[in-house]
């Protein structure tokens, strides 16, 4: 079976979830910290390289403030979860605003803990015309286009699966995602399952991968 590099992972559908059950949209955030762990440890079982989560975007802030709360705890607690894991890891977002969580800002260079390993990526309060910022200066200038990006050390995503149904990129590292393969599950991320997983990954070996050569 041939293995992605890199998988992207939008986990969406939390606030659905919770209101599926009659909870507060807020409450279906903490769901989702055993999935990623569990996602995690199955993609370095399989000999994935680079697994990037979308925590959450700049746009994601505009929410009432019991969900922002909520998504914000989420992903310091999902971070210090992967920080007991041995991986490479490297939280990417807008340092600058007031929404970025100062307790992962000793994360916001990659950062090997434990044995190191996988490299592990979570982005956190992003935005893509905050990551693309600095493009078209690095154009004028003849540099490398990954070099006038604020990921640049992330590298090309080959899968991106995304939870919840939604049909839709979300502006998740579109420098990178330009040639990635992305597959769908109608679950939402509280509900994940190894076999999502491993449908992704079967139903990515059946695909043609050109890069549009």
């Amino acid at each position: 079976m041939r293995i992605p590099n890199h998988i992207g992972v939008i986990p969406d559908g939390n606030r659905r979830w919770a209101a599926q059950r009659g909870l507060p949209k807020e409450m279906g955030y903490r769901e989702g910290l055993e999935p990623g762990l569990k996602l995690l440890r199955l993609c370095r079982d399989m000999g994935v390289k680079e697994l990037t989560y979308y925590g959450f975007t700049v746009d994601n802030t505009k929410r009432p403030a019991p969900q922002t709360k909520a998504f914000i705890q989420a992903c310091i607690e999902s971070i210090a979860m992967i920080a007991e894991e041995d991986v490479s890891l490297l939280v990417m977002g807008n340092t600058q605003s007031k929404m970025f969580p100062r307790e992962l800002l000793p994360y916001t260079r990659r950062t090997n803990v434990g044995k190191g390993g996988m490299r592990v990526n979570f982005l956190v309060n992003y935005g893509w015309e905050w990551d693309l910022s600095n493009l078209l200066a690095a154009q004028q200038h003849r540099k490398k286009v990954t070099k006038g990006i604020k990921s640049n050390d992330i590298s090309r995503v080959d899968l991106l699966i995304r939870w919840g149904g939604r049909r839709r990129l979300s502006g998740f590292l579109p420098a990178q995602s330009v040639y990635a393969d992305f597959y769908v599950i109608d679950d939402y991320w509280p509900d994940f399952q190894e076999k999502h997983f491993y449908d992704a990954l079967n139903w990515y070996d059946s695909q043609d991968i050109t890069l549009g050569g």
